[in-house]
């Protein structure tokens, strides 16, 4: 008997057997020993639900005065019980066109979640802003004075690096670590506080909600949500741009990107309230000016933006804390160029990327593209390192990236060092 006609043989003795053993089987599980169950599967049928039809002056005949099932008769349609109390387990909302904040027009919301197609061009767009690449030159030079910099610099860096990757976790590879880099980082920038008073009448705060609201054309926006960190200060932030520079943006348009929309990506909603404005702190606080807001990207894992729209996302929540500031001073119905500009700065980081934006507030009249416009300041994809391995990596036999941190690059921390020490020297 040749080798593939006793593999046969052997299958319909052991197929019979247990047939035998069983009983009969039906024929889709007879096609599961050949095929995967997913592709034996036969497709669900969905049936669609059948048409009520009511015919005026017709009741149906129930079955519900008899308090059961009855064949023939049809089922009972009862009215909807009412609770004689609040329960919030099985609240129900009215529909959306009942609730007192209806409204006719859309509004368009940023969130935190929000992707814009066009990103940082989008974000301009929206705050009336012109942008100018590179870090501000003026905070630049707080640094190089011996007196604003920390005693073995680089050395500390590198073992808040290490801690952050390497001592922190018991993991080969961990996938959060910017928050314990950030951290880090701002408690050796603390350690300048005995150099430097100004910096103990600032406070870090966490999870904090914004709501910011504006007119753009016709168009009415908003910004709500959780940014992330921010760090508020007695003080204002001393201006960035001067005053030539400020009336300068009057000459400057406004990149557009027709055909595209500049709502596209933002939420619509018909349902809010026209004039809400809250930095996220109730009635007179101690710190009530924006000093720099800190944003991590990454921290969520089920959520994560692409590097353009994370700096457009950086660049409305910085607009968002000044136009609410200024709403809260001069008022939310006063469109006019502040006397006294506005600024906030921001960083952002995935743990070895860095992203500097400072951000100035010069008017709360957005509802023409003419006129003053607001300015920024950006610094994009500043690397703070260039490898962090725990094993070296070797390819063919040679040595590419040793173990620990590699390629350090302290003028990354020399600017972080700088937006701390702005307002406090």
């Amino acid at each position: 008997m040749f080798p593939e006609t006793a593999l046969r043989f052997f299958k319909s003795l052991y197929y019979r057997d247990w047939i035998s053993a069983y009983g009969e089987i039906n024929r889709l599980q007879v096609r599961h020993f050949c095929r995967s169950q997913i592709s034996a599967r036969k497709a669900r049928t969905v049936s669609e639900p059948k048409e009520k039809v009511h015919i005026p002056g017709l009741e149906m005949v129930t079955y519900g005065e008899r308090m059961h099932y009855v064949p023939g008769l049809s089922k009972p349609v009862f009215p909807q019980w009412k609770r004689d109390y609040k329960d919030p387990q099985y609240f129900r909302p009215p529909p959306s066109h009942e609730m007192p904040l209806s409204r006719e027009t859309p509004c368009y919301v940023f969130n935190q979640r929000t992707n814009a197609l066009e990103g940082v061009r989008q974000a301009l767009w929206l705050t009336k802003s012109t942008a100018v690449t590179g870090f501000p030159p003026l905070l630049l030079s707080l640094t190089k004075s011996p007196a604003n910099q920390i005693p073995d610099q680089e050395n500390r860096v590198l073992n808040a690096i290490k801690h952050a990757r390497f001592w922190d976790t018991t993991e080969g590879r961990p996938a959060k670590y910017s928050k314990t880099l950030l951290f880090n980082l701002l408690h050796l920038c603390a350690t300048l506080q005995s150099s430097h008073p100004l910096i103990g009448r600032r406070m870090f705060t966490e999870k904090y909600s914004l709501a910011a609201t504006w007119k753009r054309g016709e168009n009415l926006f908003q910004v709500r949500g959780q940014n992330g960190f921010i760090f508020n200060s007695m003080d204002p932030l001393p201006r960035v741009f001067g005053k030539e520079q400020v009336s300068d943006t009057a000459d400057h348009a406004l990149e557009t990107f027709y055909p595209i929309s500049p709502t596209v990506d933002l939420q619509e909603v018909y349902v809010y309230k026209e004039e809400v404005n809250c930095t996220g702190f109730r009635g007179q606080h101690y710190y009530p000016h924006t000093h720099t807001l800190y944003f991590l990207e990454g921290d969520d894992t089920r959520f994560k933006l692409p590097p353009e729209q994370f700096r457009a996302k950086m660049i409305m929540f910085l607009f968002g804390n000044a136009l609410a500031r200024a709403h809260m001073l001069y008022g939310p119905k006063t469109w006019r160029v502040l006397d006294h500009p506005i600024t906030i700065q921001a960083v952002g980081t995935n743990g070895r990327l860095f992203q500097f934006i400072v951000f100035q507030l010069n008017t709360t009249d957005l509802r023409g593209d003419d006129g003053i416009k607001n300015q920024v300041w950006m610094d994009e994809d500043a690397e703070l390192y260039d490898f962090a391995k725990v094993r070296p990596l070797f390819k063919k036999k040679q040595l590419k990236v040793p173990a620990g941190v590699a390629g350090y690059k302290p003028e990354t921390f020399t600017k972080f060092l700088a937006l701390y020490l702005h307002g406090a020297v």
